[in-house]
């Protein structure tokens, strides 16, 4: 699945428009690496994004094109930081 339409999936940015453009910044590493919003993302890769108060880092555990409101925090787990509301 592309990062960016990941990040809309599960939530962590609530728009997939928003995520692609916090990719073309800069501000979204992959494994360590930057990630660009095609870029692939799969099951165990921890995905690091910097928000102007912080960051949060999360290690993806699911990967599904469908998924409820109170599903999404399943796809995910938050290894450090705090999940912007």
């Amino acid at each position: 699945m592309r990062l960016d339409k990941f990040l809309k999936v599960s939530r962590i940015i609530k728009r997939r428009t928003v995520a692609k453009e916090v990719c073309e910044t800069g501000r979204v590493l992959i494994n360590g690496k930057s990630g660009k919003p095609g870029t692939v993302v799969k099951v165990s890769d921890v995905i690091e994004i910097q928000y102007a108060t912080g960051s949060i880092k999360a290690e993806i555990l699911d990967i599904s094109e469908h998924v409820t409101k109170d599903g999404a925090k399943d796809l995910y787990r938050i290894i450090s930081g705090q999940e912007i509301e």
